[in-house]
């Protein structure tokens, strides 16, 4: 298996602190976000090679990060050749850049650079084991708000996608859909047929949503929490979470 890690967005809304330097490094508790997902992802035999993929802008950076790591599973920092948010390829656009110019043939995990989370990824591979199938993570939420921001999905008794919404008026569940994905070597060529029939190129849920209805995708419910860190004002509250936890 291998993992490919999203950091191509340019963080706008973050500016000034993004403005020249990457979203997935900045600090909450003292460590970079990117780290903490790099220690799920090292808890995984499974995952034998990471492709972190990112912009022109941000790639001295993520090399510099990568260089000091000395990660034992090795990473292969991609620059997908953008330099503003005007001309970004998009989250679906730089997986499929990522699979075809790296040449990957493999099941991929694939997570977003900037996803602060506090459940087991080993739990998500155990589960995407008994589906060999596309799967995706979901959390129940109340929150309607959240809802109408986020992919929303419907599931069956065997929790599998019955409908998914990308950013819905109407939330037809409470299931959120969060930015981590397990998908069979089978299903890496669909991207490049998703692209080509001029679909979204951004938000990964929309990937799902054209998925689904081609072949059984699931979702597994994860407990815990999924921070979104997209504001200084969430930036901020998570790293006084954070703090609080490694005092």
């Amino acid at each position: 298996m291998k993992c490919i890690l999203l950091c191509a967005g340019y963080a706008t809304r973050l500016f000034p602190l993004t403005e020249n330097f990457p979203k997935a490094l900045l600090k909450v508790g003292g460590r970079a976000l990117l780290d903490y997902i790099l220690d799920e992802v090292n808890s995984l035999d499974e995952v034998d090679e990471i492709f972190l993929v990112t912009n022109a802008k941000y790639t001295p950076h993520f090399e510099d990060w990568a260089k000091e790591k000395q990660n034992a599973k090795p990473i292969t920092v991609i620059n997908d050749g953008t330099y503003t948010n005007d001309d970004r390829l998009g989250a679906i656009g730089d997986i499929n850049y990522t699979i075809e110019k790296c040449g990957i043939n493999d099941d991929v995990l694939i997570i977003a650079g900037d996803n602060l989370f506090t459940f087991k990824l080993r739990d998500f591979v155990d589960f995407y084991k008994t589906k060999n199938a596309p799967s995706v993570c979901v959390r129940e939420e109340s929150d309607i708000n959240l809802l109408k921001r986020v992919g929303v999905a419907v599931l069956d008794e065997n929790n599998k996608i019955t409908n998914f919404e990308e950013k819905p008026a109407e939330p037809k569940s409470k299931y959120a859909v969060y930015a981590e994905y397990i998908y069979p070597k089978a299903v890496l060529p669909v991207f490049k047929e998703y692209l080509a029939e001029g679909h979204s190129n951004d938000a990964p849920g929309n990937f799902v949503a054209y998925l689904y209805e081609k072949m059984p995708t699931y979702a597994y419910a994860f407990t815990g929490e999924c921070y979104d860190v997209g504001t200084h004002d969430a930036l901020a509250q998570v790293n006084e979470i954070y703090n609080n936890k490694n005092k």
